[in-house]
């Protein structure tokens, strides 16, 4: 038997990906409220949302520790969006409606291999939990994904005020298992909140990455949940 008793999983580029794009939601809001952009349109802007929300989390990453400000940093991501397509006076009003959409669980997709790694864990005894730096709309989109069922918590930052790479986000998943940390291991996408916040409290981390880049550390490193097994010794033959 496995000597891991949980396994703790990121959400966002780990278990699940936006549907079908940001950018194809962004455009069909954007219809509904009578502004025609094309997709290569909303695209070419996206490198410049993503660095609106990279500086914000490097300035302050303590925003998702609240629904409030959490919200807040989305809605003024795609409010910029809005603005460089040449729509200000209702920026903010279409803005929230884009952060709405992605409460909606079809909006959302997982990744092909997460619910049969996730049966396959459960079947090795392993229980299985989140720990996501996100708003309190994860469950919701859990439920209707209908993978509810394979967890044993869910932990998102808003939700318990407390945000990823702080070690007590992970001991208070841990102390919701009634596990201890060392006998745990969290796979997550983010060096930062999830390799380094991980190992603060003893856990295995293992990065994964769905997009080819290169592995730049020396911990355990997947690129899909197939390979999960090997890196953590479940289900294989000494």
């Amino acid at each position: 038997m496995t000597s891991v008793q949980a396994v703790f999983f990121d959400v966002g580029n780990t278990l699940l990906y936006p549907y079908p794009s940001v950018s194809t939601v962004v455009r069909e809001v954007l219809l509904d409220e009578g502004h025609v952009h094309e997709l290569p349109e909303i695209d070419v802007l996206m490198p410049v949302v993503d660095e609106f929300y990279e500086d914000r989390y490097r300035e302050d990453d303590t925003f998702w520790r609240s629904e409030e400000e959490t919200s807040a940093v989305w809605v003024g991501m795609y409010s910029l969006l809005c603005r460089k397509l040449g729509i200000d006076a209702d920026a903010e009003r279409i803005a929230r409606r884009v952060y709405d959409e992605f409460g909606d669980p079809s909006r959302w997709r997982a990744y092909d291999d997460v619910a049969p790694a996730f049966r396959r864990l459960r079947d090795h005894g392993v229980r299985i939990g989140l720990i996501s730096n996100w708003d309190r709309r994860l469950s919701g989109i859990f439920d209707g994904l209908g993978l509810s069922e394979l967890l044993d918590t869910v932990v998102s930052s808003a939700d318990v005020g407390l945000h990823k790479p702080d070690p007590r986000i992970f001991e208070l998943a841990c102390a919701r298992l009634g596990v201890e940390p060392t006998r745990c291991a969290h796979v997550g996408d983010h060096h930062y909140a999830d390799i380094l916040g991980a190992q603060s409290v003893g856990m295995t981390a293992v990065l994964i990455d769905r997009h080819d880049a290169p592995h730049p550390g020396t911990e355990p490193f997947v690129r899909t949940l197939d390979e999960l097994f090997v890196a953590l010794g479940i289900g294989v033959d000494a």
